[in-house]
């Protein structure tokens, strides 16, 4: 008789840090596995591909996905500049002139998972030893008032959007002509 594994539809949080930041991380973990097993075997050409109709490529999109979640961690979070090192990781800026997102093609689908990999790193490992008075903690800059843990709601979100957009640009990008 064949076993069948039961899936398990639970928030489950590492002990590697506070049980109320914890579950938030897992929450973001799950997005990011999400985006992962869409974009798994995507090949350059897939990346690149823009709609006619408009829009953005999916190279593009992950791109923008790892600027704005280390955008929020150092801007916000840790109310900090970015280190060349960072800089040097993202090369392009994240809009254009004209205020749409910066056309990134080019690059591999291997480049962008470590872009996504490394600025989740760094975010995960701030995000694990901050205090709690810390992540309820709001900053206050000019136009709003922000808290680490609203800035996790935001990135499960941004990412949740953008992977959707991804899947449909995939599906059209892989449809025959």
């Amino acid at each position: 008789m064949k076993t069948v594994q039961k899936s398990i539809y639970m928030i489950q949080p590492g002990a590697d840090a506070r049980p109320e930041v914890g579950r938030w991380l897992w929450g973001l973990e799950d997005a990011r596995l999400r985006t992962q097993l869409i974009i798994r075997d995507l090949s350059l050409p897939i990346l690149d591909w823009k709609p006619t109709w408009g829009g953005n490529s999916i190279g593009t999109l992950l791109y923008h996905i790892a600027a704005i979640e280390i955008s929020w961690l150092y801007e916000e979070v840790l109310e900090q500049e970015f280190s060349a090192e960072l800089k040097e990781l993202f090369p392009y800026p994240v809009r254009d002139a004209q205020g749409q997102l910066t056309l990134v093609t080019g690059v591999s689908l291997e480049e962008h998972q470590r872009r996504l990999a490394q600025t989740r790193t760094l975010l995960m490992d701030v995000y694990r030893a901050v205090s709690l008075d810390d992540f309820y903690r709001p900053r206050s800059f000019k136009d709003y008032d922000v808290s680490p843990e609203w800035v996790l709601h935001h990135l499960m979100q941004h990412e949740a959007e953008h992977r959707g957009q991804i899947g449909e640009i995939k599906l059209n990008a892989e449809r025959p002509l």
